[in-house]
């Protein structure tokens, strides 16, 4: 009985490790402290394939800004939200505005371009559709003025195969030599 303990104990724990093997990446994407370092888009992988991308924002006349966020799932991937909040808060700080959906839609990546179907309103659930090997959903979020030099976009957790994952926050300045707001590390 022994020797059977013995022999399975290796297996029980190179078993254990083969679980779970997700490690994110940098959750928080500024990595200096006066994030002053133009980014044109920022990508985060999540398990099952799923990722999640930001691009450089529309600046608006009035001191606001539209974002870009695109999720990419892979056919017979699954995410939900957490929430359907937007929220733009100060450097890992408090809230200062919540951004509004202005478009919402979905289309396989391996289609061919046609039109699609524009909602305003998050569904709770991203599922992917049949024909495609990856399908995109790709949200536009505006924030009409009052913005700071400086603020992150803090997207919901997502929940993929029954677990919980955190989610990039995005992180924005004012750039002036581009007069621009624009994504930043």
């Amino acid at each position: 009985m022994r020797r059977l303990a013995l022999c399975t104990l290796p297996l029980l724990l190179a078993m254990t490790g083969c679980g779970d093997s997700y490690q994110p990446e940098q959750l928080y994407m500024a990595t200096t402290p006066d994030c002053n370092t133009w980014v044109e888009g920022s990508t985060f992988n999540l398990p099952e394939g799923v990722s999640v991308s930001a691009t450089s924002p529309v600046t608006l006349r009035q001191g606001g800004a539209e974002f870009g966020i695109i999720y990419l799932v892979p056919r017979g991937g699954r995410v939900q939200f957490v929430t359907r909040a937007f929220n733009v808060t100060q450097p890992k700080g408090a809230t200062v505005a919540k951004a509004k959906v202005l478009s919402y839609y979905q289309r396989g990546t391996n289609n061919r371009a046609e039109m699609v179907e524009v909602i305003t309103d998050i569904p709770g659930l991203l599922l992917p559709v049949a024909t495609a090997d990856v399908t995109q959903w790709r949200i536009r979020l505006g924030v009409d003025s009052g913005l700071p030099d400086r603020f992150d976009l803090v997207l919901s957790d997502v929940i993929i195969a029954e677990k919980r994952y955190p989610v990039r926050t995005f992180t924005y300045r004012w750039f002036p030599e581009r007069k621009a707001y624009g994504l930043c590390r």
